[in-house]
């Protein structure tokens, strides 16, 4: 019979830092706490801030990645992005842009342009999803997932939705293709509503409030801007919404394998990492302009 998740922590945001101009983000992971999220390596949350209107474009320049993914969850703003594979496009609230870096790719990100020009609300979330040895050196690749093709479980008596990112619930598959067994659903709740999530013991796994404050297990609260962190324990997460809230579900099988990082590149071996500095420096990455 299934057990519930055992609560480990529920962790406040870090002090925030700024990412280029345009993102202000609380690091979680790994920086801000040393949790195993494995195959989650980090996790960047821009809490909900405001812009002024402006015609400079803020955001981040062109940098490389080796290694890994990147995924952007969009709240609330909108982000334009661009890389030297040639994609390119945006996010508004609701989407999700999947960037598998893998062999190498440059890449850039600013706030798009008729967002920055009106201001306002701004509130996102960005992880490094690790990927397995054997696929670090694939060819890159990018997944536009815009929220009218993100699959959507109603929950009963219209008190919400599971925005079904990765992975699948209650039968329902999501349109993310992964190199490793994760599941990543935004829950849109209405107040008073309540859901099972599983969860396999051995994945680890968490839950970030994104608006509004949830009970946990029927026992913990978490309001919002927290990180529930979950032990190795159990297999379901019980969920009530106390208001109106928005949570991001993140859980995943551990990939287990050594890890070596400098800045934008995780690899498995230190030599890994010299390899691609020496390839980004002799521009086997490609080229982006600024």
């Amino acid at each position: 019979m299934p057990t519930l998740k055992k609560i480990a922590a529920i962790l406040n945001p870090p002090a925030p830092h700024m990412v280029g101009d345009g993102f202000r983000v609380h690091n979680f992971f790994p920086s801000g706490y040393k949790i195993k999220m494995d195959p989650f390596y980090l996790l960047d949350y821009n809490a909900k801030i405001e812009f002024s209107p402006t015609n400079k474009l803020r955001g981040v320049g062109v940098h490389p990645h080796r290694g890994f993914e990147t995924v952007t969850i969009a709240y609330h703003g909108a982000v334009a992005h661009h890389d030297s594979a040639g994609n390119s496009g945006f996010i508004h609230p609701g989407d999700v842009q999947w960037m598998t870096a893998a062999s190498g790719i440059l890449h850039k990100e600013y706030h798009e342009e008729n967002y920055s020009k009106k201001g306002g609300p701004f509130q996102m979330v960005q992880l490094w999803v690790n990927l397995p040895s054997k696929y670090k050196m694939s060819t890159p690749k990018y997944q536009a997932l815009a929220n009218d093709n993100i699959s959507k479980y109603e929950l009963p008596d219209r008190n919400g939705v599971v925005e079904i990112i990765a992975g699948e619930y209650q039968g329902i598959k999501g349109i993310a293709s992964t190199f490793t067994p994760i599941e990543m659903y935004n829950l849109k709740l209405k107040a008073g509503a309540n859901l099972v999530l599983a969860s396999p013991a051995t994945y680890n796994t968490a839950l970030i409030v994104i608006e509004g404050s949830i009970r946990v297990n029927g026992t913990e609260q978490a309001a919002t801007n927290q990180l529930i962190h979950f032990a190795l324990e159990g297999s379901e997460i019980e969920i009530e919404a106390k208001e109106n809230a928005v949570v991001l579900f993140l859980s995943g099988e551990p990939i287990n394998e050594p890890i070596a990082q400098y800045g934008p590149f995780l690899m498995n071996k230190p030599e890994e990492l010299q390899q691609a500095i020496e390839d980004y420096n002799t521009g086997k990455f490609g080229y982006l302009e600024e």
